[in-house]
Parts: C-alpha cells; sequence; structure tokens
C-alpha cells in the first residue's frame, strides 16, 4: 500500500506543479491579449487560471491530507507567447497533454482500488472532475482559436 500512495504522491505532485505553471502562464497571457474584441479573451483566460488554482488546491488535499505526502512548491515549465493565437494555441496544447497525463494517474488510482481502501472513492473522483474541467477548457480554448 505504501508503494501505490509513493508513486501517486510523486504523479500527483508533477500535476500539481503543472497546474502551478499553468496558473501563471494564462495570468500572464491575459496582460498580453491586445484589440478591439479583447476583452472576453482575457476575462476567459483569467477564469481558467482560476479553475487552475482550484485544481491545485485539489492535488495539495490529496496529497497532504489523503495520501499523507507532501506537496510540491514547485513549478512545471511555463511557455511564452505574445501574440492571441500563439498563446490561444499554447494553452490548448497544455490542457491537452494535462489530460492525457491526468488520466495517467487516474487509470493507476483504478487499477489499485484495492490497495487504497479509505481513500480510493475521494481519489477517483476529485482526479475524474479535474479532468472533466480540463476537457471543459480544451473546448473552450478551441471555440476561442475558432476550431
Amino acid at each position: 500500500m505504501a508503494e501505490i500512495k509513493n508513486e501517486l504522491i510523486v504523479m500527483l505532485n508533477q500535476a500539481l506543479e503543472m497546474e502551478h505553471a499553468a496558473r501563471i502562464q494564462y495570468l500572464a497571457h491575459a496582460e498580453l491579449i491586445k484589440g478591439v474584441d479583447a476583452e472576453p479573451v482575457i476575462e476567459r483566460l483569467k477564469e481558467i487560471a482560476s479553475d487552475e488554482a482550484k485544481h491545485e488546491d485539489k492535488f495539495r488535499d490529496l496529497i497532504g491530507n489523503y495520501l499523507d505526502g507532501e506537496p510540491s512548491m514547485g513549478i512545471a515549465r511555463t511557455h511564452k507567447a505574445k501574440e492571441r493565437m500563439a498563446i490561444l494555441e499554447i494553452n490548448l496544447a497544455g490542457e491537452k497533454e494535462a489530460i492525457d497525463f491526468y488520466k495517467t494517474i487516474y487509470r493507476k488510482v483504478i487499477e489499485n482500488k484495492e490497495k487504497l481502501p479509505y481513500v480510493f472513492e475521494t481519489l477517483e473522483h476529485e482526479i475524474r472532475h479535474v479532468i472533466i474541467e480540463e476537457q471543459q477548457h480544451t473546448a473552450e480554448l478551441s471555440v476561442l482559436i475558432g476550431k
């Protein structure tokens, strides 16, 4: 049981660092959007940043309170962009990368259900919920891009 918990702590800390980077990136990118119709795009980027902050909180909670681990204070790599389309494309790619990685974590939780008797349902629910929200972000960014 300790081995799977340690694996999940490592994976969730990586996810936490990804969410931290995504939040900072969205907020920085929001400041670079310019033009007549910039306001709704800026607002949406800031709303997604707020969602990412909530994901950070969820991952910290799962790591610290459910898996008895230490939440990371690190940050994953961020990606610069200056013009609107590049900003949207970079963030869309980041959301897809996050979904793929979080699905890996989700599968690890499902496959080890029996080894996580007192935390399984919470882990499964919270990670699935983050995946769903990231999928919503991909849909919203795709609309903004025009795909």
